[in-house]
């Protein structure tokens, strides 16, 4: 094998020969047969057994099996029922029905192939006839032509698998042994993709792993921060490890648009939208289900965009995103989804619905799970012109049984928000005034967690205040709601420790329409975004006092680290200026700054769960000072090197003006034959030894006429 050269190396080497590499024509470089340079490309996989399958061109070719067999005279009856049955699926092309025939007899041969215009059209048809019933003694299978190849290599003779040996992969939690504490997080700008450290101490960030084009839409982390998703037109991926980021798996889903994990990361969900060839049709959508550590699909759904859409909007064509909600916890045991009048409920050991059927609710508008229980809590609105009250309900999985209701009156619309342990439930309901012109807004508080789910009446002092923004904190017994119809809102922060609504503070006129609770907690950024061009108040609220108040000019957006120590604010590329991130301390310091031209993303890697007891983290609270010796002389001896650097940096900058002074000293002095002729033979460059001289000039001020009489 051929030595290995760096870039540098080739650079040097094309610099010794006096070769433009930027003139180049890379595509005619050419290797030696059987060489590769001890680099792997990226697209070798392809020829492995498991790799993607694409498009050989017959896609839009079904297969139908078990059709009678019918003699000449009875072929052209035959026909017509099959394009009557298959033409109202979609459009069969001219010619693209045939019924191959024994050449001996004369008789049908008992299936036919069948042509459509696209490839989604022949997926529904095999959907919608796999197993249709033309009498008793015709059951229909149907297939893909392209399977056919599939089944042709299945060998005659059962062969037992061959068993590979294990070899121990890369530990793929090796970012959370990280020595100095380090979180990470992903940016997306231009084409390139980049993981980095946050790397406080040092105030800034260090890089870690950068590839161009990664994705060719967006990126996302698993909700355990194992796994990095990209997207692209043959389906997603995901990438992990230590600081290589290789590939771990592939999920063949051409044209792919959206991508969800389940809380777990045991599952992903992969969705894509098809243009009909029928203008009036609406979008057809394929929804994949994989397992993420083998990449098999474990089941897939597909239909018209309209069977999706139930339930507001917030994907592709009008389809509501995410289209399955998992149940709460890691144990990814249940996902459901929402349709007409119906909230199918699938279990995740076979994948099929609990009890074979979903649960029945008549107009029912909105769902959503607890964070962390097999509970659901559902909305209906008012039916018959209010006759029928609107109502919240709750549902435990998989017993389907109704654990709570609270019938509600004059609703217009409702909005729900669990805390993030799942001990309460907040219902934003906006009701109509006996005059049903206007609306005012009250919240039902359940207790979910207490006997028999109690539920209290809250309302705001004036309940015809907007509110703008309600949030849980998370771990806590507290909430916040941003409210109020001038610019300028007020931000009232309540608790409901102890059975009871109190409330603890209101802080008047702030330029905040958005509120960011710390992880952990306790803290809370005040956020103008938008029109309030990045105003940012850090609040502390155990101590109701502000910390820092500072501004980010057009930030969209605002992430806290999953510890709670830092926290970033972003300008992505719907401005066209000042793009790229602030980091910043929980109390408001801003500690570095990094600007990026067209910058898309920021994520901030998710952490799993600790695995210390409640016990031994409260120990480490109460023992804080003893742990925290250790952090404290590295954070001085880190001190000291930035101060050290600072000193070095101020010597380079003096080291360079004394260099600059003596370059032009040089300069005067040569130049000085050139001073002493233009000064007429005068030598000096002393300024004393000139002579003042006081020089008295004359100025006309002003010029009048006047006539006199004589």
């Amino acid at each position: 094998m051929a030595d290995v050269m760096s870039m540098d190396d080739i650079r040097a080497e094309a610099a010794r020969l006096n070769i433009d590499l930027s003139a180049v024509d890379w595509n005619s470089v050419r290797l030696p047969p059987g060489e590769d340079f001890g680099i792997k490309s990226d697209d070798d996989d392809l020829n492995e057994e498991d790799s993607l399958e694409f498009d050989a061109g017959f896609g839009n070719i079904i297969v139908v099996d078990n059709l009678p067999v019918v003699p000449r005279e009875k072929f052209e009856k035959l026909e017509g029922v099959v394009r009557k049955i298959y033409s109202q699926i979609g459009v069969i092309k001219e010619n693209g029905l045939w019924m191959p025939v024994e050449e001996d007899t004369g008789k049908t041969r008992g299936y036919c192939f069948i042509e459509y215009n696209t490839p989604q059209e022949a997926e529904l048809a095999k959907e919608k006839t796999n197993g249709y019933k033309l009498d008793r003694a015709h059951i229909f299978a149907v297939n893909m032509f392209d399977e056919i190849e599939k089944f042709m290599k299945v060998p005659d003779e059962w062969a037992p698998p061959e068993i590979k040996p294990y070899t121990p992969g890369e530990n793929l939690q090796h970012w959370l042994t990280d020595e100095k504490g380090r979180d990470q997080f992903v940016i997306r700008a231009g084409s390139d993709t980049e993981v980095l450290w946050n790397d406080a101490r040092q105030v800034k960030a260090d890089p870690v792993y950068k590839r161009p084009f990664w994705t060719e839409s967006f990126v996302q982390w698993s909700p355990l921060g194992t796994y990095l998703a990209t997207v692209h037109r043959q389906g997603a991926a995901v990438w992990g490890g230590a600081t290589t980021f290789n590939r771990l798996m592939r999920y063949a889903h051409p044209q792919v648009k959206l991508i969800d994990f389940s809380p777990g990361e045991k599952y992903l969900v992969t969705y894509s939208s098809h243009e009909p060839s029928n203008p009036r049709d609406t979008h057809r959508v394929v929804l994949n289900i994989f397992d993420v550590r083998t990449g098999k699909v474990m089941r897939d759904f597909k239909g018209s965009a309209d069977e999706f859409a139930i339930g507001g909007t917030g994907g592709f064509t009008g389809v509501s995103w995410p289209v399955f909600r998992w149940g709460g916890g890691k144990e990814d045991k249940y996902f459901a989804r929402m349709g007409k009048n119906v909230i199918s409920v699938y279990e995740t050991e076979t994948f099929s619905l609990i009890d074979k059927k979903s649960i029945k609710v008549e107009n029912v508008m909105d769902f959503s799970w607890s964070p962390t229980d097999p509970i659901f809590a559902l909305f209906v609105p008012e039916l018959g012109g209010g006759n029928q009250p609107a109502r919240v309900s709750l549902f435990q999985i998989p017993s389907k049984q109704e654990l709570r209701q609270k019938n509600l009156f004059s609703v217009n619309d409702c909005k729900m928000y669990w805390q993030s342990t799942g001990e309460y439930l907040a219902v934003k309901v906006d009701r109509y005034t006996k005059t049903k012109k206007s609306t005012y807004t009250g919240f039902e508080l359940f207790r979910i967690k207490e006997r028999d789910i109690p539920i209290e009446v809250f309302e705001l002092d004036n309940k015809n205040d907007k509110v703008i923004s309600f949030a849980w904190e998370p771990k806590g017994h507290r909430f916040g709601v941003i409210h109020g119809d001038n610019p300028r809102p007020d931000v009232s922060f309540y608790s409901v420790k102890g059975g009871k609504v109190v409330k603890l503070v209101t802080l008047k006129q702030k330029q905040a329409n958005g509120m960011f609770w710390s992880p952990g907690g306790r803290f809370v950024i005040l956020a103008g975004l938008k029109g309030f061009n990045g105003q940012l108040e850090f609040y502390n609220v155990d101590e109701m006092e502000t910390m820092a108040t500072a501004e980010h000019f057009m930030a969209t957006d605002i992430e806290w680290d999953p510890t709670g120590r830092y926290v970033a604010t972003s300008v992505t590329s719907v401005h066209e200026m000042e793009n790229g991130f602030n980091i910043w301390s929980f109390n408001g310091k801003l500690l570095y700054r990094i600007l990026k031209d067209h910058f898309f993303q920021f994520l901030w890697r998710p952490r799993p769960p600790s695995f210390l007891s409640p016990e031994k983290e409260e120990e480490i609270l109460k023992n804080l000072k003893k742990y925290s010796k250790k952090y404290d002389v590295q954070d001085q001896d880190i001190s000291v090197l930035l101060s050290e650097q600072d000193r070095e940096k101020r010597k380079q900058l003096k080291e360079e003006w004394e260099r600059w002074v003596n370059e032009w000293k040089k300069h005067h002095e040569e130049e000085k034959m050139e001073r002493e002729m233009l000064r007429d033979g005068e030598a000096s460059d002393v300024e004393e030894e000139y002579e003042a001289k006081e020089v008295e000039v004359e100025e006309l001020l002003d010029v009048s006429e006047e006539i006199q009489d004589v």
